[in-house]
């Protein structure tokens, strides 16, 4: 038996001086560094917490060094991307992993230096400090619900192949969807609208991912509907774990409130989380019995491969 304890972050930005108003936003002029420090020492104390618990990965929020600034147009968030690899987010959480010896899985706003192109990246960082890669988000949502509204695609556009750095550590051979082989054990990422598309999960599982991290930041009444079931279905039907995070509380200036409810579950169901303090999910993952046969009789092989039987 091989278990493995994981842990997310469910919380909001760290930096205590947002305005109160949209319209004060200039007042933020030439604090983009304070704002990803605060929350980067944030963090930081979440996943000390959650090694001190046992944890040997953990998966952070998405976009996780700042407000979810696309609820609107302000071109001030663009200057908080950074690169993937050298930038001061990566490199402080690098430093971290290796010194705690904890995978991190750090959603960051990335700039391509290069191109000055901008995407919404996971970086896989692993357990002795390096970088295993990254995944770049490939569906970019635009539009809005009954809350409120998100413009992506003003502020970084879909991935592009190929999407990772160099590294004898990813698996598989599909380009949009990497899975990481890291101490932790194989893992993939779907970051937020990701979720939605049915061909993400099976790619990544196919690709031989045992747990995979989708952080996200989602709001409205039917999208918290469909946060409880998307993840129950699809870790039973394609026998993984997933973890969904989700931010919890509201933030200024937007006062966008999001309903947290982040949770690991696996092919057998949810799983309990071990944790009391509302901004961390910790859960225990049994990836031993990933390849026990399915009790429900979901993967029968004669119906999970037709073209071989009579």
């Amino acid at each position: 038996m091989t278990v493995i304890r994981a842990a997310m972050t469910q919380t909001v930005n760290a930096y205590a001086d947002m305005p109160d108003a949209a319209a004060d936003l200039p007042l933020l002029e030439g604090r983009i560094e304070d704002i990803r420090r605060a929350n980067l020492d944030h963090h930081l104390a979440l996943i000390e917490h959650a090694r001190d618990a046992g944890a040997r990965v953990i998966g952070l929020g998405e976009l996780f060094a700042a407000p979810y600034f696309a609820l609107g147009r302000d071109d001030f968030w663009r200057a908080l991307a950074e690169d993937a690899r050298t930038g001061p987010t990566v490199s402080t959480l690098a430093e971290a992993a290796g010194r705690l010896g904890i995978v991190i899985i750090a959603p960051i706003y990335e700039l391509e230096e290069d191109t000055g192109k901008r995407f919404n990246t996971a970086v896989v960082i692993d357990a002795d400090g390096s970088i295993l890669g990254k995944y770049r988000k490939t569906h970019i949502p635009v539009g809005g619900n009954e809350q409120g509204s998100f413009d992506e695609r003003f502020y970084y556009g879909p991935s592009e192949v190929p999407q990772n750095q160099p590294s004898n550590k990813i698996l598989g051979d599909n380009p949009y969807f990497p899975v990481f082989a890291t101490h932790a054990g194989r893992i993939g990422v779907a970051i937020c609208y990701d979720r939605h598309f049915e061909g993400v999960v099976h790619s990544l599982a196919r690709a031989g991912a045992e747990m995979i991290f989708s952080p996200a930041v989602t709001f409205g009444a039917k999208s918290e509907r469909m946060w409880e079931i998307e993840f129950a279905v699809d870790a039973t039907r394609h026998r993984v774990y997933i973890g969904g995070s989700n931010r919890l509380g509201s933030e200024k200036p937007w006062n966008q409130p999001y309903f947290g409810q982040s949770y690991f579950t696996g092919p057998e169901g949810r799983l309990d989380n071990l944790c009391k303090d509302t901004q961390l999910v910790i859960a225990d993952l049994d990836l031993g019995a990933l390849g026990a046969p399915d009790p429900s009789g979901w993967d029968l092989a004669r119906d999970a491969r037709p073209d071989i039987y009579d």
